[in-house]
């Protein structure tokens, strides 16, 4: 009988680790207790790795549903090709190339884009989760030398993976209303975004602007802070907003130009 009152004390007395379930609901509905009370308990692998490979799957499944419709595969296609043209015109007129060369090389491009087929979608899918994958594990370290070293926080690297993989939940809600959007507008959009809404060039100041007025992206990133503050043991999160969001104006602008400077690049304004 003692035996089972002091069991019974310890179960009511320690606190339970929630479940990865719980963590997925819980950075929705409420961000701030979800992340406090995981931070009493080590990163675990599986609550950034499994919304981080969800996102993949989603993104590669989604591309390829949205490129079934004719419209929007041309488009796209047709995007590619005048970036593509756009950099060989230059080559051109450098000297990098003659103009029969480049008119050589952009019709062995366009055969092999009508090839296509399965084989495509397969390279396709490996650039995703390479890409996605690289860019996470980046961007993470960025957040963890900041919160650690420049706003003094108390966490591991980890901290930073789950901070930003479980915030990948709400990309991924994120991800599948931008292909509805495609679908109901009938173009490609990455993102439901001012600029995307309105079909807006993104390569000029007005639509990098307008690309950042979204609203699932500023969820995201107002998530993200909140998390970070909390695996980080901060007592006040005002000072990791200021950390997400001046990186996501400042690093976009940083892409944006180099975008305008390096024609090459300039896919990364599309």
């Amino acid at each position: 009988m003692e035996t089972t009152e002091i069991s019974s004390l310890g179960q009511t007395g320690s606190e339970q680790e929630l479940s990865h379930s719980d963590k997925m609901i819980g950075i929705i509905t409420a961000p701030s207790e979800t992340f406090e009370k995981m931070a009493k308990f080590p990163p675990k692998t599986m609550d950034w790795f499994l919304p981080v490979l969800i996102l993949c799957i989603v993104i590669a499944i989604t591309q390829i549903l949205v490129m079934t419709n004719p419209d929007i595969a041309y488009q796209a296609k047709q995007k590619q090709m005048e970036a593509i043209q756009k950099n060989f015109d230059e080559a051109v007129a450098k000297g990098q190339m003659t103009q029969e060369q480049a008119n050589e090389q952009m019709d062995q491009i366009e055969e092999r884009m009508a090839a296509g087929g399965a084989i495509t979608y397969v390279f396709q899918t490996i650039g995703i989760f390479l890409f996605v994958f690289i860019f996470f594990f980046i961007l993470c370290g960025i957040y963890f030398l900041l919160s650690k070293f420049a706003l003094k926080g108390d966490g591991v690297y980890a901290s930073a993976l789950v901070a930003n993989g479980l915030t990948s939940y709400i990309g991924i809600i994120h991800v599948i209303l931008a292909s509805v959007f495609a679908f109901a507008f009938g173009r490609l959009m990455r993102d439901i975004s001012l600029a995307s809404l309105l079909d807006m060039d993104k390569s000029s100041i007005v639509g990098w602007l307008s690309a950042k007025v979204d609203p699932l992206s500023i969820w995201a990133y107002v998530v993200l802070s909140i998390g970070l503050a909390k695996m980080f043991k901060s007592q006040t999160i005002t000072k990791y907003y200021v950390l997400v969001f001046g990186l996501w104006i400042v690093g976009g602008l940083v892409i944006w130009f180099i975008g305008k400077s390096v024609p090459f690049l300039s896919f990364l304004n599309m």
